[in-house]
Formats: structure tokens, sequence, C-alpha cells
């Protein structure tokens, strides 16, 4: 068991020394642009578990919600009673689309939501911003992606991080981003008829 440990100890102390060199070279600090996309659930999960890590370290932030402002949303709630200080929210839209049937006024809400969107991003004083669901409103031709490129390209400040959220992230998208990911789909309990639960969707 001694050898054993022995063995363990070298071989962490030489990965260590690996990673410290590699760490010694990742010096700059930048604003970055984020992407969560994909088939698979969490990706407003992991946004906001994001959110809750900028409002721990005392970072001004804020949120956007461009779909899902006809449901109840748990993270919501808990910012809007307790971290309202720190955190923004704005819930702009109302619904998902097959909900609303309502292609002008789901345009017209996602708008708003983006001029609020800039707004936010503009004010270099909150430091991560995230646009929840953008995805769709660009999938579905409510927004110019041009337009979202360009201002997150030409006006977005150094130091600030946004996030955008929502499947199928356009591929211009995942090209100007910093960092993406993308959830798999391997398997989800609504088919097998189950429905959404507080707490796991919402």
């Amino acid at each position: 068991m001694s050898q054993e440990n022995d063995r363990h100890a070298m071989k962490m102390a030489r990965k260590k020394a690996a990673r410290d060199k590699i760490m010694a070279t990742k010096t700059t600090e930048k604003g970055l642009i984020i992407v969560h996309t994909g088939k698979g659930k969490g990706k407003s999960s992991a946004a906001f578990g994001m959110i809750f890590r900028a409002i721990a370290h005392g970072m001004p932030c804020a949120v956007v919600q461009f779909i899902k402002g006809g449901m109840e949303c748990g993270e919501r709630s808990l910012i809007q009673s307790r971290f309202s200080d720190i955190c923004a929210f704005h819930t702009m839209g109302e619904g998902f689309t097959w909900e609303t049937q309502d292609r002008a006024r789901d345009t017209e809400m996602a708008r708003a939501a983006w001029e609020k969107s800039k707004q936010l991003i503009r004010d270099e004083r909150t430091r991560m911003v995230l646009l929840d669901e953008i995805n769709i409103a660009l999938r579905y031709g409510y927004l110019e992606l041009g337009d979202v490129l360009a201002f997150l390209r030409e006006e977005k400040p150094p130091m600030t991080h946004v996030i955008l959220t929502g499947r199928n992230a356009a591929p211009e998208l995942i090209e100007a981003a910093d960092l993406v990911t993308e959830m798999e789909l391997v398997k989800h309990p609504f088919r097998s008829g189950v429905k959404a639960q507080a707490g796991v969707e919402y």
C-alpha cells in the first residue's frame, strides 16, 4: 500500500507541475461571449449558475428573458426577492412561440428585449448579462443575427461577460463566441410521460 501511495503521489506531483506550467501562460482577462446551446436540458440552468456565481463574488449582473416570460421561474423568484440590488431581472417574453401564436407580437417583444439587453451590456458596471433563450428569437427571425453580432463585436465593454442561451445557436454566433457548450440529449423524463417539475425544469 505504501508503494502504491508513493506512486500515486509522484504521478500527481508530475501532473501538478505540468498544470502549473500551463496555468502560468494564461494571463489574459477579458469579458467573454458565452453560448449554451444544444438539444439537451440545462442550458439556462448552467447560465443561471454563472449568474449566481457572479452574485456571490459581488459582481453586478443582469438577466433578460426573451421567451419564458409566461412561465414560473425559481431563479427569477430568488433573484428578485434576495438579490435585486445586485442583479437586474427583466422578463420580456410572453411564452414560447407555439403558445403565443402571434409572430408580430413575438417580434415586438423580442426587439424590446434586445434594446433592454443593449442598455444593460453598455453599462460597464454590469459585469455579466444573461440573454436567456435569445437563440430562439434569432432562429425565428425576430432579431437580426447581424445586428446582434455587430453589437457584441463593437459595443460590448471589454470586461463584460455575455451569455446567450437556447437551441440551434447560429454558426456565426458560435464562431464569434469565446466559450461554447453544447448540451447533448441522452435521456429525458418527458419522453416517458413525466411532466415539467418545480426544482428541475423551473
